[in-house]
């Protein structure tokens, strides 16, 4: 069953965690510095900085894309956003990026984990002239994903929508086409003006330090797929992509943060991109 709330509403039901073993989003949480995680989350987290110990330095560098690139988009004139994958929720979000520029933003969180469910009202807390909504939904089934924000009527798939994947589709194998996936939600988002964001796990900047983190994640009951940049660019097929193209996260329109913090692509390890339909 799909679960949609919205900012007028309260998610309203039981949500049942499996707290016994560790979850990517929980351990993405940790790395961030959060403390919405568990003791198996943290175990697997340390397991993954004793071969990778630069994943924290990755999922900020990865949180800081998400914020050039809604914010790009934002001043640009998009005012829809549809966030799959969103996570644990950790402000400032997407909303609050976008709603800071134009307050009429609207924006519809996705996500397959009952544990960011027990946190949407921290997506909810719109500005009064936009809105908000969060969907209980898997992007392994694309169409139900996209037939939920329909129904939840936040956002008007006829028209621009910016629609991100940040640090998602490395979840999704290719066994479980991640690339089909990618080409069903496009396929639905028509309205020229529309923006795909995704960033992503790749082993180009450090082979051997991404084949480690991955099978950490594996023996952790999650499957990671990292790609190269060829693989990464055919999610992108048939859209133009924006300057200054497929580079690593801290790359993308670097400010004045990226300076400081001077992140290398292989602390990054994700690639980043951002693409318009024309």
């Amino acid at each position: 069953m799909t679960k949609a709330t919205t900012g007028r509403d309260e998610p309203g039901v039981e949500v049942t965690l499996d707290i016994h073993r560790p979850h990517s989003a929980r351990m993405y949480d940790f790395f961030l510095g959060g403390t919405t995680n568990f003791e198996p989350d943290r175990v697997a987290a340390a397991q993954t900085l004793a071969v990778f110990p630069n994943a924290p330095v990755a999922a900020r560098a990865n949180r800081a894309f998400m914020h050039r690139t809604t914010r790009m988009l934002a001043q640009s004139g998009v005012t829809q956003f549809l966030d799959i994958g969103t996570g644990i929720p950790t402000s400032p979000n997407l909303h609050e990026i976008a709603q800071a520029i134009n307050p009429t933003c609207r924006v519809v969180y996705a996500d397959n984990d009952p544990i960011v469910l027990t946190h949407a009202q921290a997506l909810l807390r719109s500005s009064k002239e936009g809105r908000t909504a969060y969907i209980q939904a898997d992007v392994r089934d694309p169409e139900h994903v996209l037939d939920a924000v329909a129904t939840a009527g936040v956002i008007d798939l006829r028209r621009p929508v910016a629609l991100s994947l940040n640090a998602l589709l490395h979840f999704v194998p290719d066994g479980d086409g991640a690339h089909e996936i990618a080409e069903v939600l496009k396929g639905r988002i028509r309205a020229s003006g529309s923006a795909l964001v995704i960033s992503h796990f790749t082993p180009d900047f450090a082979p051997r330090d991404a084949a480690r983190a991955a099978r950490v994640y594996r023996e952790a009951g999650t499957i990671v797929q990292a790609r190269t940049l060829t693989e990464f660019a055919r999610f992108f097929t048939g859209w133009d992509l924006a300057d200054p193209g497929m580079v690593a996260t801290p790359r993308w329109r670097p400010d004045a943060e990226c300076a400081r913090r001077a992140v290398s692509d292989a602390d990054a390890s994700c690639y980043g991109a951002v693409a318009i339909r024309p």
